[in-house]
């Protein structure tokens, strides 16, 4: 994982801790660090240039400040190497933990669709996002169940949403 991931998903989590229900901006992450790291500051557009890649490395400075911020090792600020997996957990988990960020990383991409963003974030939450999946795929197969649970638990989208379209037909993953 690059540098300016990591500090695109502190930023979520930190976002989703202080209740925010979504990413702390960059304007909001400078702000909380000068409130709270007595007076020490990083400027929004330092840290907009790490996130984007063009600064790939932190001072030794930075690197403090942000891992006390957020509250982790300063070596977990930096770019892993080629390869690397930190986990010694067991399969399930690690795939867990992979789904989760990969669910954090779409609501990131998605996040101009309000709606949508929040239920990735609320499926990365879950504390077993992999059974919720399975969850879905299991109410997709039931023809009609989908129109079903959402007059009962969304019915105030029902009227909003347009006809459905065509189902999109996707080949299956081979197994391996």
């Amino acid at each position: 994982m690059k540098l300016s991931d990591k500090i695109r998903y502190l930023r979520e989590v930190e976002g989703n801790l202080r209740g925010l229900n979504r990413a702390m901006t960059q304007q909001e992450l400078v702000r909380a660090i000068q409130a709270e790291s007595n007076g020490k500051a990083i400027s929004q557009s330092y840290l907009s240039q790490i996130e984007s890649g063009a600064r790939p490395h932190l001072t030794n400075t930075t690197r403090l400040l942000l891992a006390k911020f957020f509250k982790v090792h300063p070596g977990y600020l930096v770019d892993d190497p080629e390869g690397y997996h930190a986990e010694l957990l067991s399969d399930l988990r690690t795939a867990e933990d992979k789904l989760d960020l990969w669910l954090i990383a779409g609501a990131e991409r998605f996040r101009r669709d309000a709606d949508l963003c929040q239920a990735l974030l609320t499926l990365a939450n879950h504390d077993d996002s992999r059974r919720c999946l399975l969850l879905l795929e299991a109410v997709l197969k039931t023809p009609s169940l989908v129109d079903r649970l959402f007059q009962v638990l969304k019915p105030e989208t029902i009227t909003a949403q347009p006809t459905q379209p065509a189902r999109k037909k996707l080949a299956k993953p081979r197994s391996k």
